[in-house]
């Protein structure tokens, strides 16, 4: 009953569902878990977001300088996006995952220990090169655990977990920076961190050396379904240069850039201008933030389940996928409507539509690299891709501080970002195009 239900609202097959329980649901335990890890980094991402009034008052930092230390993680973070890429292809996603969550640990904890403004700095940086890994890395074993077909809903797990993240971790990182200071919540992070190291180490394996798979499933994700065809790519691999020059990656990684702008941009700086644009104390604009947040959650799991669903009812799989993709896109301009609230359910509601549409767009953003990419280079891909993300994502805090130091204003913030979303949904239609594996490297 319960599987017909779940069928019908979602327009699956009972035959598909019928078949998922009987090859088995490892491939969605791990699944689940790269969303946890994903949920964990994305509390100590937005953690100094939460602590910027109270950083301000240890270091005496300005608008400018929070804008920049908001950017130091991202810097790290893209500068070992391609490096990262090319060793997830080397080594692996567990032996790569492994270390990667380990130091993410130990930056939480180095942040909450430190004495100056440039400890907090260090902090940062290494937490950047230890997170760097995250997406890559949660690409790659989706492309390495799910068919094609499944990849959509598998993929929006782990996304939509980073607006869970902010969702809820705003709030209770809130109300714990309240309580106890901000030391103790980023000691709090370090400490979950370090509970997934552990659960990451015993738990993830690829295919091949997972022994609870069952052969029945092994041969259900192996298997040509007909939706993408990468068995022509066998594990080749493609060279960076080659990738890089391919107009399918370009279009993905400036379209993908000009997501994580507006992405970065309300996750450093929502609570900020909640509370100075607006006038909500300091305790309220951590609640209201959270709003956006969970809305964003739902889009992101419901474009995910629905692209999957479609797909697996005949619908055409590149033309469901780029019909999301550009849609919420498009619906990220709805930041134009913060650009002009004065209340703040006014402006919760426009930012609401525009991470709502950002979110749905996501997972299957995510969901490509492993689309258009040759088996053995999918990792190279998602770093290219995640490479352009952090560029945007070092930008748009510190080119927020300058605007604001400049204009005393949101208007021309929120309007930078939308006219890179503009850009980044040409991109998306002019030279991503079809979503099909990049010819071959001659």
């Amino acid at each position: 009953m319960l599987r017909r239900l779940f069928a019908w609202v979602f327009m699956i097959d009972e035959q598909v569902l019928a078949r998922r329980d009987k090859v088995g649901g490892r491939r969605w335990m791990i699944a689940w878990l790269l969303g946890l890890g994903v949920l964990v980094n994305y509390f100590d991402r937005v953690n100094l977001s939460v602590s910027h009034a109270a950083l301000n008052e240890t270091f005496g930092i300005s608008d400018v300088v929070f804008g920049y230390l908001s950017s130091a993680y991202n810097l790290t973070y893209a500068m070992c996006q391609l490096p990262v890429g090319l060793l997830l292809d080397r080594f692996g996603v567990r032996r790569v995952g492994r270390i990667s969550t380990l130091l993410w640990s130990l930056a939480s904890f180095a942040a909450a220990a430190t004495s100056s403004i440039a400890g907090f700095f260090g902090a940062r940086f290494l937490l950047g090169v230890g997170e760097a890994p995250t997406f890559p890395a949660n690409a790659k074993a989706i492309g390495l655990w799910f068919p094609a077909k499944e990849r959509s809903f598998a993929t929006s797990i782990f996304d939509a977990a980073a607006k869970f993240a902010s969702a809820i971790g705003v709030p209770v990182i809130g109300v714990l920076l309240v309580k106890v200071g901000w030391r103790w919540s980023f000691a709090a992070t370090g400490l979950v961190s370090l509970l997934y190291f552990g659960i990451f180490s015993k738990v993830y394996r690829d295919p091949d050396d997972d022994a609870r798979l069952t052969e029945a499933e092994r041969e259900y994700i192996a298997e040509a379904d007909g939706v993408h065809q990468e068995a022509h790519a066998g594990s080749e691999r493609a060279s960076l240069g080659y990738l890089i020059r391919q107009k399918k990656v370009l279009g993905l990684a400036i379209g993908f850039g000009a997501y994580n702008y507006s992405f970065y941009l309300l996750l450093t700086w929502l609570p900020s201008y909640l509370a100075s644009a607006l006038h909500v104390d300091l305790l309220h604009s951590f609640l209201y933030t959270g709003v956006p947040w969970l809305f964003a959650t739902v889009c992101d799991l419901g474009a995910g389940l629905a692209s999957d669903a479609l797909i697996q009812r005949g619908w055409d799989a590149s033309r469901v996928r780029k019909t999301i993709l550009v849609a919420g896109t498009a619906f990220g301009l709805g930041i134009l409507g913060a650009a002009h609230a004065h209340t703040p359910v006014t402006a919760l509601f426009w930012i609401s539509i525009c991470l709502g549409g950002l979110s749905a767009a996501a997972p299957i953003g995510w969901s490509i690299p492993s689309m258009i990419a040759p088996r053995g280079s999918v990792g190279t891909v998602g770093g290219i891709v995640n490479f352009s993300n952090q560029v945007s994502g070092i930008a748009a805090p510190i080119v927020t501080g300058y605007v604001l130091l400049a204009t005393g204003s949101y208007l021309w913030v929120f309007g930078i970002a939308a006219i890179y979303l503009a850009i980044g949904i040409a991109s998306y239609i002019l030279l991503l195009g079809r979503i099909e594996p990049v010819a071959a490297e001659a």
